[in-house]
């Protein structure tokens, strides 16, 4: 298989998007924080020291979709049409899973910044809960979801 992101010489360059036409592209990915189930209790009610933990958490997620090609050496940077950020939680088993939806009409596909968006909203979840808990945890990440483009449809199935 012939990686595209580099050249004959195999040096690293953005793949030249150029000539492909723009389609709706879509990506939703997830990311699953694991607390104890005191931990989440509290941050579904807003009692932790910090406040709105998801509230905080789906800003960061939309501002990380957004800044995906600053922090992906080779993500071209695209217009964004859509971004989501929504959280699903288990109380009995203390996880939380945030899940980033992404939509644009680009030349190249989304899935990069869904699951940036998810692993950020992860993140933030984490940094506004470490100094409650310790052995938070965060995994697995992984692509749920995407179309446009001419791969077609991926479905990870039963998680959308």
């Amino acid at each position: 298989m012939a990686f595209n992101h580099f050249d004959k010489q195999g040096q690293a360059h953005m793949v030249d998007v150029s000539g492909k036409p723009a389609t709706q592209r879509k990506a939703r990915a997830e990311a699953v924080v694991q607390l104890t189930p005191d931990l989440l209790a509290k941050v579904l009610d807003q009692d932790t020291t910090k406040g709105d933990v998801l509230g905080v958490a789906r800003l960061a997620a939309i501002v990380a979709v957004k800044k995906t090609s600053d922090l992906i050496p080779l993500a071209h940077p695209l217009a964004i049409h859509h971004a989501s950020m929504n959280f699903h939680h288990d109380l009995d088993a203390g996880s939380i899973s945030a899940v980033c939806e992404v939509v644009a009409l680009e030349k190249t596909g989304v899935e990069m910044e869904a699951m940036t968006g998810a692993t950020v909203a992860a993140l933030t979840i984490y940094d506004m809960c470490k100094g409650m808990d310790k052995g938070i945890s965060i995994g697995p990440v992984q692509l749920l979801y995407k179309s446009g483009g001419k791969s077609g449809v991926y479905d990870r199935g039963g998680k959308s």
